[in-house]
């Protein structure tokens, strides 16, 4: 595992897992919503963050969390690893929840500087509907994908065991 690439829905730990990995592997730890928004929740242009993305990916190593459904083809391409956190939507918005809650006001290490954690009914309508929009997409891309690792985890049970493994 040298390029590892996390999707799945906000709130299942894609960042924490990434921190996880990455301390337990010494891989550089890159957050896609850090290369995405700039300070008061300003995203970049397309074209800006497809250019950090694109420098990201030809990194000889890294373990990338983030979705940004128009980039997860050029990560797939590039990546060896995928690691798919498909967990329950209420599991989601309790991870969700959590975070709001520990976080409330503060920039988290994983998101750009200046966007502090806040509560937003649109981000919680989509991940309400992630599954129903995403889910069969993703697994779609993961079935075209026979020369990576995958693993699949549907709790942050399966999520902790693997970290044990490694």
């Amino acid at each position: 595992m040298e390029r590892i690439m996390i999707i799945g829905c906000g709130g299942a730990g894609k960042s924490t897992l990434a921190r996880q990995l990455g301390e337990k592997t010494g891989l550089p730890v890159v957050h896609l919503d850090k290369l995405f928004w700039k300070p008061g929740w300003v995203s970049l242009s397309q074209e800006e963050f497809d250019e950090r993305h694109r420098a990201a990916i030809a990194r000889q190593s890294w373990i990338m969390d983030g979705n940004f459904d128009r980039t997860i083809p050029e990560r797939l391409e590039r990546c060896d690893t995928v690691l798919y956190l498909d967990f329950s939507r209420f599991a989601c918005l309790l991870g969700v929840a959590k975070r709001i809650i520990t976080s409330y006001g503060q920039v988290r290490p994983d998101m750009g500087d200046g966007c502090p954690e806040r509560f937003d009914w649109e981000f919680l309508q989509w991940v309400w509907n992630f599954n129903r929009n995403k889910q069969e997409k993703n697994y779609r891309l993961l079935a075209q994908c026979a020369d990576k690792e995958i693993h699949i985890f549907k709790n942050r049970r399966q999520v902790r065991k693997f970290l044990e493994s490694l």
